[in-house]
């Protein structure tokens, strides 16, 4: 699974034009530790093409309330074409969420030890993933979420954890979000990535707590 992530230095999505983003969220801090059901950055496949906020854990239009998201913070790429859950969104609300490293636990004897992954050119990435939109029947407003998507491990991460997150290559992250592109051709998106082009180190032990959110939990 994926279950933190960063976007240590956000900045670097407005320097890099190629998510070729119009609108772009002001003061968007840097991030060492997102967790779940907090607001984290995406690209939705809508026009303009927008970095927003919306929720971590997916919530389905047809949901009955919020807390299933906490259950669909991730979807498997061997199923998404066939859960109810995913099956319309991966036809037609696929989003980019753009990091620039996650982290992995490594279960050892009896402790499990964070692991710090990035790409070895240390730029922005963009996991592939999801979305939807729920409206809430108390305040009737509508509550934008997400869910990212995960694949077997490469060799570097099979050591470490048994499932990645989808990192798309540049050349496949506008495909993503294009509206003509088939369930079929989005499957065939969802691989691993290579693990010539990826780093692992031991992280911090901060990182086990979401209230931990500053550069220290990338220090062993």
């Amino acid at each position: 699974m994926c279950g933190r992530y960063a976007l240590t230095n956000p900045e670097l999505l407005k320097a890099d034009n190629r998510f070729q983003l119009d609108l772009f969220p002001a003061n968007l801090a840097p991030r060492y530790n997102i967790a779940p059901s907090q607001q984290v950055p995406a690209i939705l496949n809508q026009a303009p093409r927008e970095l927003q906020l919306v929720r971590w854990g997916l919530i389905p239009s047809w949901a009955k309330d919020p807390t299933i998201g906490y259950r669909m913070i991730n979807a498997r790429a061997e199923t998404i074409a066939e859960k109810p859950a995913f099956r319309r969104l991966l036809q037609r609300q696929r989003c980019l969420i753009p990091a620039d490293g996650f982290y992995e636990w490594q279960r050892l004897a009896t402790r499990k030890t964070p692991h710090w992954i990035t790409l070895t050119s240390g730029e922005v990435f963009a996991f592939a993933g999801l979305w939807d939109r729920w409206m809430d029947p108390k305040t009737n407003m509508a509550v934008a979420s997400c869910t990212i998507i995960t694949t077997t491990p490469n060799e570097l991460l099979a050591s470490i954890h048994d499932r990645m997150p989808v990192i798309l290559s540049r050349e496949s992250e506008a495909m993503w979000l294009s509206e003509a592109l088939s369930p079929e051709q989005a499957c065939a998106l969802l691989k691993p990535y290579s693990a010539t082009q990826m780093n692992a180190s031991p992280a911090s032990v901060l990182v086990n707590s979401p209230r931990n959110d500053t550069p220290e939990v990338l220090t062993p």
